[in-house]
Order: C-alpha cells, then structure tokens, then sequence
C-alpha cells in the first residue's frame, strides 16, 4: 500500500467527517475545528513520515492556502446578512470597527514591546495580525444563512451573531493596512518621512477606496445579471447555479488587487451588494450553501495541518512570556477594548458580553503574518510565528468549548424576555438581553 492510496482515504474520511460533524457535534461543547486540529497533532505524532506541515518554512503554500480560504469564507459571511447595510443598523458593527480594534491593537503592539521585548516592526505586525476577527473559525457564533424572507415579522439576525460576522467581514481587510505599516518599518526604519505619506496616501487612502469601489461596482454587475439580466437564459438567478459565488469571490478580489486595492474588502462589499437584490430570493442560500462547503474544506485542511504544526516544530523554543501575551490577548484584551467599544450601544449586557469574549483569532492572522515575513524584514520570525500560532490554537479551543454553550444561553434568555416583553417568542431576535 503505497502512501498516495493512504492519503487518498485520509481526504475521504476528512471529507466525510466535514460534512458529518456540524451536524454530530450539535449541542456539544465542541468544534469541528478542534477535533480537526488534534487530528492533525495526533497524525503528525503518530504517523511517519508525513509532508513537512510548518508555516514558516513553506510560507508561499501557507499564504495561498489561508488567503483562498478567508475570500471564500468572506463571500460568504456578506452572502448571509440579512440587514440592510446603514449607519444605525450596523451601530454596532462601526463601534467594534472605530473603538475596539483600534484599542486591542494598541494594546497588543504594547504587549509586543513590553512583555516581548520586540522592536518597533515587530510589535506592530503582532498588533496587525492579531487584530482581525476571523470568518472562517467561527461559525458557531455566527449568522448561519440568508433568510428566506429578511422582512418578515420575527426574521432577522440576533444583535450578537450579526455583530460578529460582520466584523469579521469587514476587520479582516481593515488589518492590512497596519501589516503594510509594519513591513514599511522593518525595511526603512521607524522615522516616519521614510513610510508615513507612501502608507497614509496608497495603503490607507487609495487601498481603501479602491476595494470599497470595485467591490460595490463588481456587485451591483453581477447582482443585475443574476437577478434581472434581459433574456432568462443569462438571469442565473432562475438556474440555482451555486458555484457562480466563486465567479463572484475571485472576479471582486482580482480586480481589486490587480488595481491595487484591498481585495479583502472588495470581496465582502461585493457579497453585500449581492445580498442586496431580491433580498427574499432563494438564490442567496444557493450561493452561500456552495462558498460554505468549499470554506468547510480549506478550513479542515489548514486546522489539520496547524495541529501537525504545533507538534513537529512550529511552537519550538515557546517561553512563558509567549504564553502569557497570548492567554492576556484572548483573555483580557479582546474582552475588555469590546466591552468598552460596545458600551452604551443597542446591545443589552450578555450580548455585550458574548460579543466581546467572542473575538476568534484564526486563518486571517495565518495570511497576514505568512505575507508580512515573505515581504518584510523582521527580526524573530519565528518568534512571531510562535506566538500567532499560541493565540490561534488558543482560540480554537477556548472559542470552541465555549460558543454553543454562550449562543444557547443566550438564545434562552431572548425567547424568554421577547415572551415577557411582546408576548411573542418569535420576536426573540430583536430583544436584546
């Protein structure tokens, strides 16, 4: 038996327990990014020999890899929204966006500095590339799929899950550009006239603008093809074609980036606008039903080999302080600068309180450090590479026991307070708690 027949019946079991544990697990304090993750450190443990798993020394494959599969799952976080993008509407949103990542990225670049000992670089490519929540590893605490009919009395997403899944839309692409500030720092040094106008005019200014614009553009085209094209044989809408959102993933994000831009963001907006139309249609779950079981795979595949990571080298030489910053990055840091930004807001004090624990670190931060060490020039890459991996394998776990149980309470609480406020159980969704 050789190792290809091998491998070909582990893809086969991984296939079939992804589309069998989502639905095993159900009310279990479990994540099929945890079991997925230790059985790649039991693989890689036991089995010999295997492909070389560590990030850093196959950096190209592991930028690939996790940037295919954080535009897949952010084509399908926006799919899933059903609220009308807005200023009061997404209040929440704007508040974890404007107060609460600026803050934990303040205080994870200190932590960097101070409880580290990194230089300037590094500390702030810590701050960028711990600063996005992740869409991919977090789908037990998110919207799960466009409603049929967003409108309707009782429809809609709860403050909590709609607050999480849009931040991870839009906050993964608001991290770049911290991480092209950090590479800046690395090559040029830290005084400012050397990086300051290049990053605030193209990696801020033009970045921005640029994937914002393409991503509505792209949207807004492919929206009045899908939904209301002149002749029904291009109207896809009508042909239940789910594998089209792809069409849409890639088409927004290599626009964007062939201009420039942050396709990231591109990618997000141009499933929002999507959304947009025919807010009732079902042709919205066909499309995200399709980007949510492509996202499924590469998110076993890249959990899998993160597990065989941390036992053949990748957390090699971790000290104390390394796994003391990363318990105080999920612990403290998220928890607090959420409760602070969500302070005052349309949220009652459980929902904030989820909110804020639920800041899943994940496969964006994988992207983000595999990009700055392939472009930058940074003291300690694997010192890096140590502590992201710590605050991402923390994260599965702590974020994986913990969302069923906290999206269950708090689901109990909102039916309860929507009976004794409206008489309505149905009303849940929008009762704050």
């Amino acid at each position: 038996m050789g190792p290809d027949a091998v491998a070909y019946a582990g893809v086969g079991v991984a296939t079939l327990l992804a589309a069998l544990l989502p639905r095993v697990l159900g009310k279990a304090p479990l994540s099929m990014p945890m079991i997925f993750l230790a059985a790649g450190a039991i693989a890689f443990t036991v089995a010999d020999p295997l492909p070389d798993p560590d990030p850093a020394r196959h950096g190209s494959v592991t930028l690939h890899l996790t940037e295919l599969c954080v535009i897949i799952s952010l084509m399908g976080a926006g799919l899933a929204l059903n609220r009308p993008v807005g200023l009061r509407r997404w209040s929440t949103t704007w508040r974890l966006l404007g107060i609460t990542m600026p803050l934990s990225m303040l205080a994870v670049g200190l932590l960097g500095w101070g409880a580290l000992g990194w230089g300037l670089a590094s500390s702030v490519l810590l701050a960028a590339v711990l600063a996005p929540t992740d869409p991919v590893l977090a789908s037990e605490v998110q919207v799960a799929e466009p409603a049929e009919n967003p409108d309707a009395p009782g429809e809609g997403e709860d403050e909590a899950r709609f607050a999480l899944t849009s931040e991870a839309g839009l906050n993964d692409g608001l991290a770049f550009p911290f991480t092209y500030a950090a590479v800046a720092i690395s090559i040029v040094g830290a005084a400012p006239d050397g990086w300051l106008p290049h990053w605030l005019a193209v990696d801020v200014l033009w970045r921005l603008a640029c994937g914002v614009l393409v991503g509505l553009l792209t949207g807004w085209a492919l929206r009045k093809l899908f939904f209301a094209a002149p002749s029904e044989n291009l109207r896809l809408a009508e042909h239940a074609e789910g594998f089209v959102a792809l069409a849409a993933t890639f088409l927004a994000y290599g626009l964007t980036e062939l201009a420039e831009g942050y396709g990231f963001i591109a990618v997000f907006v141009c499933a929002c606008t999507i959304r947009a139309g025919e807010r009732s249609h079902g042709y919205h779950r066909v499309l995200h039903q399709y980007v949510e079981q492509i996202e499924r795979m590469l998110t076993v595949l890249i959990v899998f080999l993160l597990g065989g990571a941390a036992v053949t080298g990748l957390l090699v030489g971790t000290g104390w302080r390394e796994v003391l910053v990363a318990l105080v990055v999920l612990l403290v840091v998220r928890p607090v600068t959420g409760l602070i930004g969500l302070a005052r807001g349309r949220t009652g004090p459980r929902e904030r309180a989820v909110i804020s624990f639920f800041g899943v670190r994940g496969v964006g931060s994988l992207f983000y450090v595999a990009y700055a060490l392939q472009s930058g020039q940074f003291a300690d890459p694997d010192a890096i590479w140590r502590v992201v991996g710590l605050v991402v394998i923390g994260s599965i776990i702590l974020h994986g026991v913990t969302a069923t149980p906290s999206i269950r309470f708090l689901d109990r609480l909102r039916r309860r307070a929507a009976r004794d406020r409206h008489g309505d159980p149905d009303q849940a969704p929008h009762t704050p708690v």
